[in-house]
């Protein structure tokens, strides 16, 4: 169970194309971001649509991986943890953020959905 300590998987959709960035080093880094839908009826029968955006970074071989295979409408099933930081905007204000670092990406759509 020590491995499940801080473990998210999710299915969704990507929103962009995801940005990929070569540090210094030659280690590559991607960012993107997922929508994830959740159905339900409220109390009227009606059903509701719920969509959560999610920030994710992927970092090495996993960033080479959706540079080459991601963009905009695929779907795809990940797995990582969470990531909370913070840094300071242009105008020193302190700014938080909550990203999945992924580990593991599988594509399930063969084209993306424009």
């Amino acid at each position: 169970m020590y491995a499940l300590k801080n473990k998210v998987q999710l299915i969704g959709n990507l929103g962009n194309n995801p940005e990929v960035k070569t540090l210094e080093s030659g280690k590559k880094m991607a960012k993107f971001s997922v929508a994830t839908n959740e159905t339900y009826r409220n109390a009227k029968g009606e059903k509701v649509v719920e969509t959560q955006w999610h920030n994710l970074i992927a970092w090495g071989k996993v960033a080479e991986i959706a540079e080459k295979f991601l963009q905009k409408g695929s779907e795809v099933a990940l797995e990582g943890k969470l990531i909370n930081r913070s840094y300071n905007d242009k105008e020193g204000n302190k700014k938080y953020i909550t990203e999945v670092q992924v580990n593991e990406l599988l594509l399930l759509s063969k084209e993306a959905k424009a």
